[in-house]
C-alpha cells in the first residue's frame, strides 16, 4: 500500500521563466557611457531623456541592432552575402534578446514609384483582385502594375534535344500595366531649354550653363569635340539636323580626344544623369538647377494614374483598379467589404484587414496612389505599423522611434490603445518617446542624460511612472509642465490673404494668415494643415519654409559643412597663414593620403561586419600632417572641429580668430540649443530633434520676413520645448512673420493667434473649424482641438 505524501512547498520555477529581462551592461554605442540596464519583457518600456541624450543610441543602435546581427548570422554565408552587414555594438553583455522588429521614422524611399499601396502589399492584392474578377479580363496581375511594361518579341534560340542541337523561332509577349508615355510615373517633365544653354553664344564660348557642364571638362568637350556641329558657331545658327543632333542624338560610340567615348543627345543625357535620381538626394546647386529648368505636369495620357489604358479599362462593379487607387482608403475599405464572391474569399478577407488597419492606425485619410515619399516621418511610420498589427507573432520586442510624432492629442490616445495591445498579446515593446501621454502607460521608465551629447549618455533614472515623477531629473521636473494661455496676444502688422485653396483635400478655403505674430495651424493629422500653408503660401523671395524632409549626409557630413560654417572658417585660416582654403578640407587637398580624410581605414570582410581601424597616420584627425602645422589663433584645423559649438562661438567671436562670418552661424546654432554638438560630428550620429534644430538653424540665416515651420518640436524633450518657445518669440519680436503648423499643446496655447482645420482627416477635413485666439478657442471647445487645449491648460 502506497501513501501519497504532501508537499506544502511552492512549486520550483520552471529554468525557462527565468528569462524575464533583457539585460544590457556596459554599453557604449556613440554618446553612451558604459550603460547598464535591465528591461522586462512582455512589458511596455519608454526611454526618454532630452533630444541627443542616447536613447537612440542604447534603443535601436544597441539593442535592435545586435538582435538583428544575432538573426542574420542564422542564415547561411551565401545569403549573408547578399544583405548588409554590421559590426557588433560596442557592449560588454547583452543578455535575453528576443527577435526585434523595428520600426522606425526614416522615411519610405523616395522613388517616384513607390506608393502607400506598393509599400504595404495592398496593391499587390488588388491587381489579384483585378485579375481575377475584372471585366473585361485583360491578363495577369501584372497587366495591373505601373511598374510593369508591356514588352514583346521574337527570335531564334537554339536547344539541345536528343544530342542533338536544333534551332527553333520562338515568341513572347508581356501584358503590363505601365502607362508608356509617363513609364509609370504619373508625370512627365519637359525641359526649358533656355536654362540649358545660350543659344546666342557658340560652344567655344561657353554657351552651356548646366551644372558640371564647364568648358574645358569632359561633359563639354564631348559636345565641342563630336564633330557633329561646328563649335564656334552660336547654337541659334545650327541647322535642324545639327539641332537635333545636339538636343537628341541617340547613343554612338566615336572617338573624343583620342579616348572611345559614347555621345548622348543634350536632353536624354540630362534625363539620365540628373532626372532619375531623387530630388532630394542631389547636391543643393544640382537640385536648384532642377528646380530652375524642369517642369513637372500631370501626365496627359494616364491623367496621373500612371496606368495603360487597358488597366483602366478592366472593372470589378464599374471600379477600375486607378479608380480604387485614388479613394480614400477609409472609403476603399467600405467598397471592399461589400463585395461578396467566394471565388477569391482568402485574399478579400487579407486586403480587408489590411485596409481597415489603416482606418484603425489613423491613416485611413491617405489614399494608395499617394507617393511613399511625400509622407511625413510620422506616417511613414505608421505605414510601417500595418504589417504588424494581426500578425499572429508573440514574444516579439516591437521598437518604436517616436510613435506620436504627426499625431493630434486626439490621434495619441488611439495610438497608445495600439502599444498596449501589442504588449498585452505578449511582446515586449520599447518606445523612445518625449510626449508625456505616452510615458503615462508605461509599465517601466528608462530616462536618460542628465544633458544631450557629451553631457548624456548614463541613466538618470529607472522605474514606474511616479517614481520618476518624484525622480528631479530633467525629464521628471517637466513631466507636469503645462504652458498657460498667453494673456495679450500680439496685434497684427497685416495679413496674408490665402483664396480659395483647394490642393488635396481642400475645399476652397479662404482665410486671412495675420503677419507680424506668432500663427499656430493645427487640428488632426490629414486634415489639410500643410496643403494649407504649402500649398498656398507663395514661395516667394519673403518666405522662409523648414519643411520635415530630412537631412541627408554620408559620414563626412557635419554641422561644419551642413550650414556652410566650414567655408569661412578655411578661408580665415588660409589668410592667416598665407595658403590656399583647399588644404583645409578632409575632403579636398588636405585630406590624410592614407585614409583619404575619412580618420578610419575600412577593411571589407564579405558577409563579415567590416573592420574601421583609426588611421595610424593621421590619428583619426583626417588632415595631412603638414596641415596641422597651421594654426589660427593657436589651434590647427582638427582643434577647431573638436571644439564644441559653444566653445566655438567664444573663440570665433574675439581676438586673433575673430571671425564674423563664423560668429554668425555658430550663434545661431546655439539659439536652437545645440552649443553642446562638436562642429566635426558626423551629421549620421545625429538624433532627429538635433538635425531637425540644425536645419532650423541654417534656415534662419535666410533673408525673408515670414517663417514657416512644419512640426518643430518634432523629436524635442519637454524641455526643450520651452527653450523652442523663447526662439520663436524672438523672431517674432525681430520683426518677423511666423506661421507653425503644431500639434503640441504648449505651442498652441503660446500662440498669438490659432488655425483650426477639421473637423476630421481627408474627405471629413479641409475646412476652418476655428480661427481666434487661444484662450478664445479654449473657453469655445468647439473642436477636437480644443477640447484637448483646454484639458491641457487646466481649464
Amino acid at each position: 500500500m502506497s501513501r501519497g505524501t504532501t508537499n506544502d512547498r511552492p512549486p520550483v520555477p520552471h529554468a525557462a521563466d527565468s528569462h524575464d529581462m533583457i539585460r544590457v551592461h556596459g554599453a557604449r554605442e556613440n554618446n553612451l557611457r558604459d550603460v547598464s540596464v535591465e528591461i522586462p519583457k512582455r512589458r511596455l518600456t519608454v526611454f526618454t531623456g532630452v533630444s541627443g541624450s542616447g536613447k537612440s543610441s542604447l534603443v535601436f543602435d544597441t539593442v535592435a541592432a545586435e538582435s538583428q546581427r544575432l538573426i542574420n548570422e542564422t542564415y547561411s554565408a551565401f545569403v549573408q552575402g547578399f544583405m548588409p552587414t554590421a559590426a557588433r555594438p560596442d557592449v560588454d553583455v547583452l543578455d535575453g534578446l528576443t527577435t526585434v522588429i523595428a520600426v522606425d521614422q526614416q522615411r519610405m524611399g523616395g522613388d517616384p514609384r513607390s506608393t502607400v499601396g506598393t509599400a504595404t502589399d495592398a496593391n499587390a492584392m488588388l491587381r489579384i483582385l483585378f485579375s481575377r474578377l475584372g471585366d473585361p479580363h485583360i491578363g495577369s496581375p501584372k497587366a495591373y502594375s505601373f511598374n510593369v511594361a508591356s514588352i514583346s518579341g521574337a527570335g531564334a534560340v537554339t536547344l539541345e534535344r536528343g544530342g542533338q542541337t536544333v534551332k527553333e523561332r520562338r515568341e513572347f509577349s508581356i501584358t503590363g500595366g505601365m502607362c508608356p508615355r509617363c513609364e509609370g510615373r504619373g508625370t512627365v517633365n519637359d525641359l526649358d531649354l533656355a536654362q540649358l544653354f545660350d543659344e546666342s553664344k557658340s560652344l567655344n564660348e561657353g554657351a552651356l550653363t548646366i551644372p558640371g557642364y564647364k568648358p574645358g571638362g569632359w561633359n563639354y568637350r564631348l559636345y565641342v569635340e563630336s564633330g557633329l556641329f561646328d563649335p564656334d558657331k552660336p547654337i541659334r545658327s545650327f541647322t535642324r539636323k545639327q539641332l537635333a543632333d545636339f538636343l537628341h542624338r541617340e547613343p554612338v560610340r566615336m572617338k573624343i580626344a583620342g579616348i572611345n567615348m559614347t555621345y548622348e543627345g543634350l536632353i536624354p543625357r540630362i534625363r539620365k544623369s540628373m532626372l532619375a535620381k531623387d530630388k532630394e538626394a542631389m547636391q543643393p546647386h544640382i537640385r536648384e538647377f532642377v528646380e530652375r529648368a524642369v517642369t513637372f505636369t500631370t501626365c496627359p495620357d494616364c491623367a496621373g494614374t500612371r496606368l495603360s489604358e487597358g488597366a483602366r479599362s478592366s472593372k470589378v462593379e464599374g471600379i477600375s483598379i486607378a479608380d480604387a487607387c485614388a479613394m480614400q482608403i477609409s472609403d476603399l475599405a467600405t467598397w471592399v467589404s461589400g463585395l461578396d464572391e467566394p471565388s477569391v474569399a482568402p485574399l478579400l478577407a487579407t486586403l480587408r484587414h489590411t485596409l481597415d488597419s489603416f482606418v484603425e492606425i489613423g491613416l485611413g485619410y491617405l489614399s494608395l496612389d499617394r507617393a511613399a515619399g511625400t509622407l511625413s516621418g510620422g506616417e511613414a511610420q505608421r505605414v510601417k505599423m500595418i504589417r504588424h498589427l494581426g500578425s499572429a507573432l508573440t514574444d516579439v520586442t516591437y521598437v518604436f522611434d517616436e510613435p506620436t510624432t504627426g499625431l493630434h492629442p486626439h490621434d495619441i490616445e488611439r495610438m497608445n490603445g495600439l502599444l498596449l495591445r501589442l504588449r498585452d498579446k505578449g511582446n515586449t515593446v520599447l518606445v523612445v518617446e518625449h510626449k508625456p501621454e505616452v510615458i503615462a502607460i508605461a509599465d517601466h521608465v528608462v530616462d536618460l542624460g542628465p544633458g544631450a551629447g557629451a553631457a548624456g549618455g548614463t541613466v538618470c533614472f529607472e522605474g514606474g511612472v511616479e517614481g520618476l515623477r518624484a525622480s528631479g531629473t530633467v525629464t521628471g521636473r517637466h513631466f507636469d509642465d503645462r504652458a498657460s494661455l498667453k494673456g495679450s496676444p500680439r496685434e497684427r502688422s497685416g495679413v496674408l490673404e490665402i483664396r480659395g485653396a483647394s490642393a488635396h483635400n481642400l475645399r476652397d478655403v479662404d482665410v486671412d494668415v495675420p503677419l507680424g505674430v506668432l500663427t499656430v495651424v493645427t487640428g488632426v493629422a490629414g486634415s489639410g494643415k500643410s496643403s494649407l500653408i504649402h500649398g498656398s503660401v507663395p514661395a516667394s523671395a519673403g518666405v522662409v519654409s523648414v519643411d520635415q524632409t530630412p537631412i541627408r549626409g554620408s559620414r563626412r557630413s557635419n554641422p561644419a559643412t551642413y550650414t556652410g560654417l566650414l567655408e569661412p572658417i578655411r578661408k580665415a585660416f588660409a589668410k592667416a597663414n598665407g595658403v590656399k582654403p583647399a588644404l583645409f578640407s578632409a575632403n579636398s587637398e588636405g585630406a590624410c593620403p592614407t585614409c583619404n580624410g575619412a580618420g578610419v581605414v575600412y577593411t571589407d570582410l564579405a558577409m563579415m561586419a567590416g573592420v574601421a581601424t583609426t588611421c595610424e597616420d593621421c590619428d583619426g584627425k583626417r588632415f595631412d600632417a603638414s596641415v596641422l602645422e597651421y594654426r589660427l589663433g593657436g589651434r590647427d584645423i582638427s582643434e577647431v572641429l573638436e571644439m564644441p559649438v559653444a566653445q566655438a562661438e567664444e573663440f570665433f567671436g574675439s581676438g586673433e580668430a575673430r571671425t564674423p562670418a563664423a560668429h554668425r552661424i555658430l550663434e545661431r546654432l546655439v539659439d536652437v540649443g545645440l552649443g553642446y554638438l562638436t562642429l566635426g560630428q558626423p551629421l549620421t550620429t545625429l538624433s532627429g530633434g538635433e538635425r531637425q534644430r540644425l536645419k532650423l538653424a541654417t534656415h534662419m540665416g535666410e533673408k525673408g520676413g515670414i517663417y514657416v515651420l512644419d512640426e518643430p518640436t518634432a523629436g524635442l524633450h519637454l524641455a526643450d520645448v520651452e527653450h523652442l518657445l523663447g526662439l520663436l518669440d524672438r523672431l517674432v519680436d525681430s520683426g518677423k512673420s511666423v506661421i507653425v503648423i503644431e500639434h503640441h499643446q504648449a505651442v498652441m496655447a503660446h500662440a498669438d493667434w490659432i488655425i483650426d482645420l477639421g473637423p476630421g482627416a481627408g474627405h471629413d477635413g479641409g475646412r476652418i473649424v476655428f480661427e481666434g485666439t487661444p484662450a478664445e478657442l479654449v473657453a469655445a471647445s468647439s473642436t477636437l482641438t480644443g477640447e484637448h487645449l483646454a484639458a491641457y491648460v487646466g481649464a
